[in-house]
């Protein structure tokens, strides 16, 4: 079993032989928690040797992180990539355990942020800023339900816009972020998924991007979705993080504190690219796919909307099933359908917590980011925790927040912008 470093003279090759310890715990954590690995550009031998071995216990894997957490004490790191190995075990430790515990406390362990409800004052403020978008008699739920509805890409017309869409912003992407020649992203649609859209990286510089045949996806909606899973998002990131000479970069963790940076640059990979006015921007590129859409009321509303989003946290961590549908359809305004599609998500047993990442990581790496290209590159190319995007403390002021400690969920950050609403 991993953990074969304790005691060994600190320096650049400990740090490869802990890198690839950590590897070989979570490929074989993924055999017994699946989905726990989100991809391995590592050598596909370890893969292959690991699951020519018995199953493993638990029990042991849980002894084996802990080992290796102590292991870091003797390695001679920077205090970024110490921090990130040392999120990654702790979430591995997490998903070690026997049993389970509260939404919260399973985004605590894995993503080290601390989590709490949102303001309803916050809420009632965005309404007000949404009604002011659609004006009209009726109640405001049934306003934007029309506007979602009217503003729904037809199935047969998904794949020519999300395919414009990507090509456009490949295009800008190049402004911002160097890209090999040969990569590329294949468009798929699937069915019975609780998610609008996954990028699944295939190697050799190429992925292929599935969103939801069945979600009522929106024109005015859908740039924001295909630049978080293509240009610049997961794609991107995907080509950086295999490039990467890092060790450690060579495994990415679905559950572990770099997925919540990754979603949060993922979420941001419009705003990185386009910036204000992407809303007219992308209508005209949908325009020429033959889809029509109202780009600058479609811009206005997605920053409007944007402090609802951690109603989606809110209901995660509720543990009444019906009060979090209550809750969902009063301060994100959907209707019966909508709401079962997002409760799908935040009740799934492999999606509930990863919620946080949506509803923290945008605020987090917005702030991280504050329109520089260089620190968006940053985003993509480092193995950065949550805690290493926070600004450092004034002189006099409380200390940064420690990764040991986890970082809340408005620390150094505008906790009204909190996710992108996709539903």
């Amino acid at each position: 079993m991993a953990g074969s470093v304790t005691g060994m003279r600190a320096g650049r090759a400990t740090v490869t032989v802990v890198a690839r310890d950590i590897a070989l715990l979570a490929l074989r954590l993924d055999r017994v928690r699946p989905g726990l690995i989100e991809s391995w550009t590592g050598d596909p031998a370890l893969r292959r040797h690991v699951w020519d071995e018995p199953r493993p216990a638990l029990r042991e894997l849980a002894a084996v992180a802990e080992r290796l957490r102590r292991t870091l004490e003797y390695v001679d790191l920077p205090p970024v990539r110490r921090a990130f190995l040392a999120g990654e075990l702790q979430a591995l430790a997490y998903a070690a355990r026997e049993t389970g515990g509260t939404a919260a406390e399973e985004i605590r362990e894995t993503y080290g942020v601390v989590v709490r409800p949102g303001d309803p004052d916050r809420y009632r403020e965005a309404h007000r800023r949404v009604a002011e978008l659609l004006p009209g008699s009726g109640p405001l739920a049934a306003r934007l339900a029309a506007l979602r509805s009217a503003d729904e890409v037809p199935p047969p017309q998904r794949t020519r816009a999300i395919g414009a869409l990507a090509a456009a912003l490949r295009d800008r992407c190049r402004g911002v972020v160097e890209l090999p020649g040969d990569e590329g992203v294949r468009i798929e649609l699937v069915e019975g998924r609780p998610w609008s859209g996954f990028t699944r990286y295939l190697g050799a510089g190429r992925s292929v991007a599935r969103f939801s045949a069945d979600a009522p996806l929106r024109a005015g909606q859908l740039a924001r979705l295909v630049a978080h899973e293509t240009y610049p998002g997961h794609h991107v990131e995907h080509l950086h993080r295999a490039a990467a000479r890092d060790p450690e970069r060579a495994l990415s963790l679905t559950h572990g504190p770099r997925a919540l940076v990754v979603e949060g640059a993922a979420d941001l990979a419009l705003d990185a690219v386009v910036g204000p006015g992407w809303g007219p921007w992308a209508a005209d590129v949908l325009a020429d796919a033959g889809v029509r859409t109202d780009g600058a009321l479609a811009e206005a509303l997605d920053e409007a909307m944007l402090p609802l989003q951690h109603a989606r946290l809110d209901a995660a961590l509720m543990n009444d099933p019906d009060a979090a549908r209550d809750h969902l359809r009063r301060w994100l305004l959907l209707d019966d359908a909508r709401t079962e599609r997002v409760m799908r998500f935040v009740t799934d047993p492999r999606w509930r917590a990863y919620t946080a990442t949506y509803v923290i990581g945008l605020p987090l790496v917005r702030a991280f980011w504050a329109g520089h290209a260089p620190r968006f590159r940053r985003l993509l190319a480092e193995p950065l925790t949550p805690a290493a995007l926070v600004p450092p403390a004034p002189p006099g002021s409380a200390a940064r927040p420690s990764p040991e400690r986890g970082l809340t969920a408005t620390d150094g950050v505008d906790h009204a912008m909190s996710g992108r609403p996709f539903c």
